[in-house]
């Protein structure tokens, strides 16, 4: 059944999932593979199927009644999303495909505008690679330095280092709302105000987080803030940036095309207001209903209770799985979300995570696109473990119970 926290219990979620009812390898799944993707709910799958069915239509330049409701659903997500994030207005969010265009449209748009020689980008060690890849590919042709902030031993952000890093150099600093690999959540407010008495910019990599409690990007005074949708319930391929006005105005296009134009002809071309100039073609508009469908959902529930009950899950689970002989957690921060990646000794990652399945226990192994964050720990691959609301403590029992057997099974 799961506990209850706050009035939240996990079965009220679980309910509206409906790939939580099937089998694998003849047993009830168990999806505990969140941070690299959520699943979705009914509501989700059901905006898209009405979608499709009675509004499909391409947006913004069309006068027919179709086209008209496709744009009003497209701009009511843009609206929903503002509002979820509490930005100032939905002309601050820009659509993409997901994280990692987001990154590497500010990379390329704001980056190639703003540095040059002798610039610094300080990037954690903790970050996902696809908040360091951007970095390295712009500094190399801006002539600018990505500069690591170390981390603690116990997955924290050295603040110190973090400190003594920042000068005049430094112009953007980009770093996560929560680690993907380490669970870590970075003081990020503390640590942009420090940015900003530099005159350095900020980004925030809001993919692990904006699933797990509520995200204030106003009184986070972030420049930029990005998620992806398939890790908030929402669809794959749909992605946000949002950026404070002043900001976003500034950026050139990154790619030419439809719907970013205000006037074309080959002696001038003119570039339409943000946010249409940084969201070049035709859009995943389906997938914007579904993010819409997925916030709407989200937001259904007390997000204060369901930050609860996950953070006691997760304690739950850390107590479990330290009953495990030769299991060993990566990282160990204070405040942080529900990810648990872990060695079991004797056993390589993905045969654990093969091992697993054949319960039909879902995890992830691998580096998890943060090998410098695994290298910090000596490792090269690890198992992850990662928890969402629907997850409940008869799972994690399943997880341990599972892993307890293979260790038994192996030869001493």
């Amino acid at each position: 059944m799961g506990r209850q926290s706050g009035g939240f219990s996990p079965e009220t979620a679980r309910k509206d999932f409906p790939i939580l009812q099937r089998l694998v390898n003849g047993h009830p799944l168990v999806w505990l593979d969140n941070a690299a993707t959520t699943q979705k709910p009914r509501q989700v799958i059901e905006a898209l199927a009405a979608y499709y069915s009675a509004t499909n239509s391409n947006i913004h330049r069309g006068a027919h009644t179709l086209a008209r409701e496709a744009t009003e659903a497209y701009e009511a997500g843009r609206a929903a999303v503002a509002e979820f994030l509490g930005a100032a207005s939905p002309e601050n969010i820009v659509f993409v495909r997901g994280t990692t265009e987001a990154i590497n449209l500010v990379a390329q748009s704001w980056g190639r505008a703003n540095l040059g020689p002798g610039d610094d980008i300080l990037v954690p060690v903790l970050e996902h690679h696809s908040d360091i890849v951007p970095w390295q590919l712009i500094a190399k042709e801006t002539r600018a330095r990505v500069v690591p902030v170390p981390l603690g031993p116990d997955g924290q952000i050295d603040r110190t280092a973090y400190a003594d890093l920042l000068s005049s150099r430094t112009q953007l600093v980009a770093i996560s709302h929560a680690s993907n690999v380490l669970g870590t959540v970075p003081p990020v407010r503390e640590m942009t105000a420090l940015a900003h008495r530099y005159g350095a910019k900020v980004l925030v990599d809001g993919a692990q987080a904006v699933a797990h409690f509520p995200v204030d990007v106003q009184e986070m005074d972030a420049d930029f803030y990005v998620f992806s949708g398939h890790k908030i319930f929402a669809p794959t391929g749909i992605g946000v940036l949002y950026g404070k006005p002043e900001v976003l105005e500034s950026m050139p296009p990154w790619q030419g095309g439809g719907n970013m134009i205000d006037s074309v002809s080959f002696a001038h071309t003119t570039y339409a207001p943000v946010p249409q100039r940084l969201e070049a073609g035709t859009g995943h508009i389906s997938g914007v209903v579904g993010l819409l469908a997925a916030l709407n959902w989200l937001t259904s529930f007390d997000r204060g209770a369901v930050a609860a009950y996950e953070q006691g899950l997760m304690s739950y689970a850390q107590q479990a799985l330290s009953m495990v002989p030769g299991l060993e957690t990566v990282g160990a921060a204070p405040d942080r979300i529900a990810v648990l990646t872990f060695t079991l000794a004797g056993q390589d990652p993905a045969t654990v995570a093969d091992w697993l399945d054949r319960d039909g226990i879902a995890i992830r192994a691998g580096h998890h696109c943060a090998q410098p964050a695994l290298a910090h720990y000596g490792l090269e691959t690890a198992a992850r473990a990662s928890l969402a609301l629907y997850n409940t403590s008869e799972e994690v029992d399943q997880l341990v119970a599972s892993l307890r057997r293979l260790t038994d099974s192996a030869p001493s």
